[in-house]
């Protein structure tokens, strides 16, 4: 699916407007030096006229013939001579050699956003970084990432330690090798504070990198989205996005399954998001304080079937790392 499609719309447009926005202070800036230096507007006049010739001659096909040759060279020294003698005047006259130029934000793509039909690092630095706010987990994403993940909090149990071990490198592999509609699913079991929103954040910190569209949310703000768009209201702590974010961004991370009510709304709700982004081919990632066997007690079967069989479990050990960080200060 790629970048995701409001942000790149959006971002386009800005390239547009500031394109255009550089260009026309440049000619504002041109009008005045012409106002100011009566010879600088004649320069420019003339040097217009070197380049219309040399157009007509490239355009002709009379280039390669040896007066051809001749005449460029000649044309093209009269402009660099124009050229000397015009930073001349602008110095002289206390203006910067370039003020007339036209000042892009990025020389490199003239802010268009492409560089021979391939997308400027400018502007995917830019789709990167509104891939982090539209997440929905920004302040995580500058936080949190496999780097800073610590195993230290494990240590104490050597069966922890290689489990924790094995979770983040899995997990990491997952992110490292992510693929739009190929990868799969994962659902992460364990108590609190044991690094399931850690890992996850930097797995979607990993795949918002590669250029695709990833998003984030608490169990209770789906539900709530769900439920503003049905009811026309919403309790609980919702996203205010449009429901068809769940089902086609190419990574859905829920935090916190477990923790919404249970009834049959929020259940069928579940299970459409599940199961379409299943039939679609959409990676997800479920995070849950549930243990395995307290999961299958809660949803139905169509639920349980579908995440236990589809999805790689991984399991969390260890002890709150939150605790232990209180504990160490």
């Amino acid at each position: 699916m790629g970048y995701n499609p409001n942000n790149y719309r959006r971002i386009r447009q800005e390239y547009e407007t500031k394109y255009l926005n550089a260009r026309e202070a440049a000619e504002t800036r041109r009008a005045e030096v012409h106002a100011a230096l009566p010879e600088v507007a004649e320069i420019d006049r003339k040097m217009n006229g070197l380049g219309l010739e040399l157009m007509r001659i490239s355009f002709s096909g009379e280039e390669n013939g040896a007066d051809s040759e001749g005449r460029v060279a000649a044309l093209r020294a009269a402009n660099e001579q124009y050229q000397r003698k015009r930073r001349v005047l602008l110095v002289t006259a206390g203006y910067p050699p370039d003020y007339t130029e036209i000042k892009y934000e990025c020389p490199d793509c003239a802010d268009t956003g492409f560089i021979d039909c391939k997308m400027c690092h400018c502007m995917r630095e830019k789709l990167v970084l509104a891939g982090y706010e539209s997440s929905g987990m920004a302040d995580l994403l500058r936080k949190q990432c496999f780097d800073n993940f610590s195993l230290d909090y494990y240590r104490d149990s050597p069966a922890q330690l290689q489990q924790m071990t094995r979770v983040r490198d899995i997990m990491k592999r997952y992110a490292d090798t992510f693929v739009p509609g190929e990868s799969g699913n994962l659902v992460l079991f364990g108590g609190t504070g044991l690094g399931k929103t850690h890992l996850s954040t930097s797995v979607a910190r990993v795949v918002i990198d590669k250029g695709c569209d990833v998003y984030y949310a608490p169990a209770v703000g789906l539900i709530a989205d769900f439920e503003r768009e049905r009811f026309g209201n919403a309790s609980g702590n919702g996203n205010g996005v449009g429901t068809e974010r769940y089902y086609d961004c190419d990574l859905l991370i829920v935090d916190d399954l477990g923790t919404e009510v249970t009834n049959q709304f929020t259940t069928s709700v579940l299970y459409d998001v599940i199961n379409t982004r299943l039939v679609r081919h959409r990676a997800t990632v479920l995070n849950t304080n549930l243990a395995p066997e307290d999961f299958r007690k809660r949803y139905w079967d169509r639920i349980t079937s579908r995440v236990l069989g589809e999805y790689t479990v991984l399991l969390f050990s260890g002890t709150d790392v939150r605790l232990q960080k209180l504990r160490n200060r």
